[in-house]
């Protein structure tokens, strides 16, 4: 079971913030300019980032923690994961903020 503790911690990182979609209607998933906007520089940054720091042992992850399921030769599927779900957790939380303030974002009129 210990080999799903990081897919664990995202699915209640996204399940703490989804009902904001649903309940708040806060628009994320609707808005997929923005959100691809949002995530695709995140995941380019942090695979680089992610690489650089393997390939010279600065990190590892923990194989007992992890599915064993590795992308492009040295990212655990969990760690492409992360890059995905936490912008979005970010953004929910964002437009529900903003949904309850009732306020606009910079590239809205």
């Amino acid at each position: 079971m210990s080999k799903f503790s990081y897919l664990g911690v995202l699915a209640f990182i996204l399940f703490g913030t989804v009902w904001l979609e649903i309940i708040l209607q806060a628009r994320v998933l609707r808005k997929l300019k923005r959100l691809v906007l949002t995530i695709t520089p995140v995941v380019i940054l942090f695979v680089i980032w992610d690489y650089y720091a393997i390939t010279n042992n600065h990190w590892f992850f923990d194989e007992t923690k992890v599915t064993g399921i590795t992308l492009i030769g040295f990212l655990p599927l969990e760690e492409l994961l992360f890059f995905i779900i936490v912008p979005i957790a970010a953004l929910l939380s964002f437009e529900a903020v903003r949904s309850i303030k009732q306020e606009k974002a910079g590239d809205e009129k």
